[in-house]
C-alpha cells in the first residue's frame, strides 16, 4: 500500500527548502544514503502522528534555463500530477504578490487539498499580517516559520487530515508484482508491451492504488503476475522531458507496490547519474532488484561487449552486487524470454526463510574460517544468529557487544550467507543485538 505524498509548492524565495529541511531534521527518518548512490533531496519519506508519508521539495525540480514563469509552472505542475496534499507556501512578510496569484490559479484546477503556509512569522506580533492570505481562497493561513520552527506541528496536523484512506486490498500472496523504473526513454514503455506481447495470455486491467495508474495481470507457466505500469505520464512535452527527477517520483510510487523492481537501463546511451540515484532508492526500500539492460539491439556487438558492459554495470551499481543483469532488446523481443525467469527467482529468494540450525551451522563454519578481529582493543563475541523477517530477508546476530560488530565483518557474513542458501536478486539487512 502506497504512502500518501505531499507537495511542497510556492513561488521562489518563500522558503520551501528551509521548511522541508526542517522537517527533514526534526520529523522525517530518511534511510542512510547508500555508498556510491549520489541523492537529490527532492524527496523524503515522513512521520507525523503515525501516518507515513513522502515529502516532495519542488523547489528541488529545476528545468535549465527557462524563463521563472515556466519553472513556477513545472513545479506546480509535477506537484499536481504526484501529489495527494499540496502545502502552498508564501511569504507573510512580503503578503500576497503576483507570483502566489499565478501559482494559486494552477493550483485551483487541481481539485488537490491545498493547506496554505504562510512563512517567515517569526513573533506573535506578526500574526495580524497573516488575514490579507485568505483572499488567496485556500481557507485558514497556517503561520510557520522555518527559522523558528513554530506552527509545524499545526500545519502537519491540517495536513494528515486530507489523506486519503488506503483500505487494504486482499490479493492472492502468490502474486508477483514488478514495476520498471529509469530515466524517461530508456523504453519502460515499450518493454512493458514486449512483455506482455510475449505472453499473451493476459488476464485483466485493474485501477492500481496509484493515480493513473493501470496494473496488468497476466499469467505465465502457471504463475501470476502483475506490472505496475509507471512509464505513461499524463502530461508530455518539452518541460517534463527535462525534468529527471520527476522520472524518480514515479519510481518511489511504484515501488511501495512491488515485490521486484526492474531498474531499466539503455544500452545505446549508458549509464548515468540518475541511473544510480533510481536504483538507489529501490535498494533502500528493500525491494528485490533485476537489472535490465535495454536496447542490447542498437550497439555494435564482439564476443566481448555484455561482458565489458557487465563490468561496467558492476562497477557503476556496486551496491546492487546482488542482483541479475538481464540484456534484451524490447523492440526485436531478442532475449525478452530471459527477462520473467529471474523475475521468478528474484522474488522466491525475496522471501526465502533458512533453518536457524543450518543458518548457525553456516555461521560457525564462517566464524572458523575468519576470526572476529578485534576492534579498539575489545573481542566482539558471536553466539548464534536467526532470521527475524523476509522481504527482504533480515538476520539477527547476538553478540556481546553490538558496536563491536564492524561493517566489513558483516559484510563477511552476508557474503557466507550468500555463499550457503543463494538470496540472488534480494538484499540482506542483518543487524547486531546484545545476548541477554
Amino acid at each position: 500500500m502506497r504512502k500518501s505524498i505531499v507537495a511542497v509548492v510556492g513561488r521562489p524565495n518563500v522558503g520551501k527548502s528551509t521548511i522541508f529541511n526542517r522537517l527533514v531534521g526534526e520529523r522525517i527518518s530518511i534511510v542512510e544514503d547508500t555508498p556510491g548512490v549520489t541523492r537529490d533531496r527532492i524527496y523524503a519519506e515522513a512521520e507525523w502522528l503515525n501516518m507515513h508519508f513522502n515529502i516532495i521539495d519542488t523547489g528541488g525540480i529545476e528545468i535549465g534555463d527557462e524563463p521563472l514563469l515556466v519553472q513556477m509552472r513545472a513545479q506546480a505542475d509535477v506537484a499536481i500530477d504526484e501529489a495527494d496534499v499540496i502545502i502552498f507556501m508564501v511569504n507573510g512578510r512580503e503578503g500576497i504578490t503576483g507570483a502566489d496569484e499565478e501559482v494559486a490559479k494552477l493550483l485551483y484546477k487541481s481539485n488537490k487539498p491545498v493547506v496554505l503556509a504562510v512563512n517567515k512569522v517569526d513573533n506573535l506580533e506578526m500574526r495580524d499580517q497573516i488575514y490579507e492570505f485568505y483572499a488567496l481562497g485556500f481557507g485558514e493561513p497556517f503561520p510557520i516559520s522555518g527559522t523558528h520552527g513554530l506552527g509545524l506541528g499545526d500545519m502537519l496536523d491540517e495536513v494528515v487530515k486530507h489523506f486519503p484512506e488506503r483500505p487494504d486490498a486482499v490479493e492472492d500472496e502468490e502474486t508477483i508484482h514488478f514495476s520498471l523504473i529509469g530515466r524517461p526513454n530508456v523504453g519502460k514503455s515499450s518493454l512493458v508491451n514486449a512483455i506482455l506481447g510475449e505472453e499473451r495470455v493476459i488476464v485483466s486491467s485493474i485501477e492500481g492504488t496509484t493515480r493513473d495508474a493501470i496494473d496488468t495481470s497476466f499469467t505465465k507457466d502457471g504463475r501470476d503476475f502483475v506490472i505496475i505500469d509507471t512509464a505513461g505520464m499524463r502530461k508530455k512535452g518539452k518541460v517534463y522531458e527535462s525534468l529527471e527527477k520527476y522520472s524518480v517520483l514515479r519510481a518511489l510510487k511504484a515501488m511501495e507496490r512491488s515485490d521486484v523492481v526492474l531498474v531499466v537501463l539503455d544500452a545505446d546511451t549508458g549509464i548515468r547519474e540518475q541511473d544510480k540515484k533510481i536504483a538507489g532508492y529501490a535498494h533502500d526500500a528493500g525491494r528485490a532488484i533485476v537489472i535490465v539492460v535495454n536496447k542490447w539491439d542498437a550497439i555494435e556487438r564482439d564476443e566481448k561487449t555484455m561482458k565489458e558492459f557487465e563490468e561496467d554495470v558492476r562497477q557503476q551499481f556496486q551496491f546492487l552486487d546482488y542482483a541479475p543483469i538481464v540484456f534484451l532488446s524490447a523492440k526485436t523481443k531478442k532475449r525478452i524470454h530471459t527477462l520473467l525467469p529471474q523475475v521468478l527467482q528474484a522474488s522466491e529468494n525475496h522471501t526465502k526463510r533458512v533453518q536457524s540450525s543450518i543458518l548457525n551451522e553456516v555461521l560457525m563454519d564462517a566464524l572458523a574460517m575468519k576470526p572476529v578481529p578485534s576492534l579498539k582493543g575489545k573481542k566482539l563475541r558471536i553466539f548464534y544468529m536467526t532470521q527475524i523477517g523476509v522481504a527482504p530477508p533480515t538476520f539477527v546476530v547476538f553478540v556481546n557487544e553490538p558496536e563491536l560488530l564492524h561493517f566489513s565483518y558483516e559484510r563477511f557474513l552476508e557474503n557466507r550467507i550468500r555463499e550457503a542458501f543463494g538470496f540472488e536478486g534480494t538484499p540482506i539487512k542483518i543487524y547486531a543485538r546484545q545476548r541477554k
